[in-house]
Formats: structure tokens, sequence, C-alpha cells
């Protein structure tokens, strides 16, 4: 069969080309130019993503050295808990420098021993029972010294009574509680850092005044 285009009208040669100038165009876009626009597209949005973490990276670097400068301001403050906040190496000390303060206030110690510790979430509360024999004067200075002494210490369950033979050098018998405070850590295990020996007992204290 003799299918020569010489053969046919010139329109319908026309015709015929651009059918298939038509369809080559659709064969184009449908398997080449649609799939590249869609490529395309998933590009820019990943491009679009990008520039937003990029954009959100700059910010946080630029408040990194503020982040930096919160970081040293709580460090600070926590060496400063530490420095008013006693650990436990240093818990002896603390006894000794009380009864310091007292016989520097002349006062007489008839007890002084620890108390059972009480462990809350944070930190740990040291009660330590005290009693102690002088004159009012003598009591304020004692209470004066360890309200400016480094570490906390809060004196609660006070109870005052005369004496019933007073002298110049002691009045009055007092009992009280002083308390101390420790800041606690959890173990790296998860578990709870070690805790103070409850009840530990004290040095003995001098039995007069100074």
């Amino acid at each position: 069969m003799d299918l020569s285009l010489n053969k046919l009208p010139w329109y319908a040669q026309v015709g015929l080309f651009v059918a298939l100038a038509a369809a080559g165009v659709a064969a184009f876009y449908y398997l080449y130019a649609v799939p590249a626009d869609q490529a395309l597209e998933v590009q820019r949005k990943r491009l679009a993503a990008l520039r937003v973490d990029i954009s959100q990276g700059m910010a946080i670097a630029q408040q990194l050295p503020q982040f930096r400068a919160q970081v040293a301001d709580l460090e600070t403050r926590l060496d400063g808990l530490k420095a008013i906040l006693p650990e436990e190496k240093d818990f002896g000390d603390l006894l000794r420098s009380l009864q310091t303060l007292a016989v520097q206030s002349n006062l007489t110690i008839r007890l002084f021993k620890p108390a059972p510790v009480v462990t809350k979430e944070l930190h740990a509360e040291w009660p330590i029972n005290i009693e102690l024999d002088g004159t009012y004067h003598n009591l304020g200075l004692f209470y004066d010294r360890i309200s400016r002494f480094s570490r906390i210490i809060n004196i609660g369950n006070m109870a005052i009574k005369a004496k019933d033979k007073p002298d110049q050098n002691t009045s009055v018998s007092v009992a009280c509680v002083a308390t101390t405070f420790v800041l606690t850590e959890p173990a790296k295990n998860g578990g709870t850092a070690a805790k103070p020996p409850a009840g530990k007992p004290a040095a003995p204290a001098p039995g007069g005044k100074s």
C-alpha cells in the first residue's frame, strides 16, 4: 500500500503535520515537563524548609551569648548557695562552730545533740537540740552571732525559763532547736544522694563559760 504524503491534499498534509506536532508536544509535556515541575516543586519546598531551619539556627546563635550568661549566673547562684548550705563533710565543723559561738557568748552548754535528719525533695534539714544557761544579754549575743553566721541556721522551738536562784552570770535556762539546711542532689544512677547519718552525736561540749 502506497502511503506517500505527496498524494494527499495539501490541507491534509498540514493537518497531519499539526497532529503529529501536537502529539509530540503532549508527549514531551507529560513525560518530561510535568515530572520536572514536580521535582522542582519538591526542591523548592526543601529549600524553604532549609531556609526556615537556617533562620531558626541563626536566631539561636544570636541568643547563645545570652544563654551562656544565664548559665554563668545560675552557676554563680549555685556557688553562693553552696557557700551558705553546708555539705555533709562540714557538719562536724558546723557543730563545733555553734558550740564556739555559745561559749563566746558566755553561755553554759547543758545539751548539744543533733536530732534525726529530715529529708525533703531538694534539701535536707539538720536540727540540733540545744540547752543553755546564761543571761538574757548573753542569749541575745548568741542569737546575733548566729544571724551573722556564714551558714543558714534557723532557731525554733525556743523555751526560756528563769532560774530559781539566779546569779550575775546565770539567770535563765534556754532550750531551742537550731536547724541548718543542706542541698541534696540525685545520684547519677537515678537514685538519691547519700544522706548524712541521723542523730549523729556532736563532739563533747565544753562545760564552762569563756
